[in-house]
């Protein structure tokens, strides 16, 4: 029994001292949170709890609720309540359900400037928590500060103070959080930017200039940044213009950058897909689906010639961002091809094939279970297995479009339609 004892101590001290149990614990504090966009760790995956395989929008469901509004941003979940954007009679909200479905609030924060691509909305960056305030973006420029019970802390709006955007299409970018701030960035013809404001009071704390010579809509950027940690720093990386920035939290300083995305200067090549970050790489699909990147992170000043890992010119994702899981990166292409990619290399180690139709798909995937979620704008959701073979396991049809990624959070799937949240529990 002592040598028992000896050995399980031994063992959660060397546990303890390379951070793995800690991190181990963290994560699991965090199975039962969707905190942002693409989830706890900005990957678009779970590695916690079970989900289903088969429904519809008719069966198997735990609950549906009807939305007042279009909009296309995906649903956050803290602590078992569901926030999600959208317009109410005209006006930019943020709606709060708890974990039956039930209404609990919402809040609208001014005038609604609508979508005008049949896949967009005013409403398409999703909300964003820090577990003490919820934050949430709209096309409109309303940039909002929560509490919980849908208190407005703080309100500014970005258009009155720096302009329109000049985006072809509808703002898609959510905002992101930093240990302090909270932080938007704008890429398009014109001034591009990336500011920074306290989280608690809503002071612009810092708003630096983004600006690259690119050709014709080539500066145009849908994709949303990622806060991480390296060598002790905190950093945004942010993509767009043909290039990856890493920028300093605290002062929103370009670290280092990485350009030559398109040396045979491609017009039209807008950056909608955002990037994944998986270990010590930034995977960067681009192209119109043509193109993908792996970025080593770190390096100062022009990493362009030193960072890249690698490229290829078969592949990639125009729309669909990619997801990490279990350290490879899975892409679900914009007619429904699945890829599974070694981050470290750059190579595919399987392919598959979602079934195709006229729609596409512009939903991100995510993935939990060993399984991927994806939703075809036609509103039919696949679950596919991914880990070691990619294996179709269903289709599922929810009766409205769906853009919006799907997410698994607490042995739960929730979806997004355009009139409709969804709720499917594992059988």
């Amino acid at each position: 029994m002592k040598m028992e004892l000896n050995r399980f101590v031994g063992a959660a001290v060397a546990m303890l001292a390379t951070g793995v149990w800690l991190t181990a614990a963290a994560e699991e504090g965090k199975a039962e949170n969707w905190p942002r966009w693409r989830g706890p760790r900005d990957n678009g995956s779970t590695e916690v709890g079970r989900y289903p395989v088969k429904w519809s929008g008719t069966e198997n469901l735990l609950w549906k609720t009807e939305l007042p509004g279009k909009g296309c941003s995906t649903p956050i979940v803290w602590q078992q309540n569901i926030y999600v954007t959208a317009p109410v009679r005209g006006e930019d909200a943020l709606l709060a359900f708890d974990w039956a479905g039930k209404n609990l609030w919402q809040t609208t924060v001014g005038a609604e400037k609508p979508g005008k691509h049949r896949n967009g909305s005013g409403s398409n960056p999703s909300p964003t928590t820090d577990g003490t305030s919820l934050f949430a973006y709209y096309k409109s420029g309303n940039l909002v500060a929560f509490d919980f019970t849908g208190k407005i802390l703080w309100h500014t709006n970005l258009v009155e103070k720096f302009g329109k955007d000049t985006l072809y299409w509808d703002y898609g970018i959510s905002p992101v959080l930093t240990e302090q701030l909270v932080v938007v960035t704008v890429m398009h013809q014109g001034e591009s930017w990336l500011a920074g404001w306290d989280k608690r009071t809503g002071g612009l704390r810092w708003k630096v200039a983004r600006n690259y010579e690119t050709p014709v809509e080539n500066d145009h950027s849908y994709a949303t940044p990622i806060v991480t940690r390296h060598n002790g720093t905190e950093l945004l990386l942010v993509w767009g213009a043909e290039h990856l920035t890493a920028h300093a939290a605290t002062t929103g300083t370009v670290l280092w950058s990485a350009g030559d995305f398109n040396p045979g200067r491609q017009q039209n090549w807008v950056a909608v897909s955002s990037p994944v970050l998986a270990g010590e790489t930034v995977v960067v699909p681009y192209g119109r689906g043509s193109r993908l990147h792996g970025i080593k992170l770190g390096g100062s000043g022009d990493v362009t010639a030193t960072h890249r890992a690698w490229k290829r010119e078969d592949t990639g994702t125009f729309v669909p961002t990619p997801a990490e899981y279990k350290g490879k990166v899975y892409l679900v292409r914009d007619r429904g091809e699945v890829e599974c990619i070694d981050p470290v290399t750059g190579k595919t180690e399987w392919s598959g094939q979602l079934p195709k139709s006229g729609a596409s798909y512009y939903s991100s995937p995510a993935i939990a279970d060993g399984k991927v979620y994806a939703a075809r704008e036609d509103g039919v959701v696949f679950v596919a297995r991914v880990e070691g073979k990619f294996e179709l396991l269903s289709e599922n049809n929810m009766g409205e479009r769906i853009i919006a990624a799907p997410v698994p959070v607490g042995n739960r799937l929730l979806l997004r339609g355009e009139k409709t949240l969804f709720c499917i529990a594992s059988q």
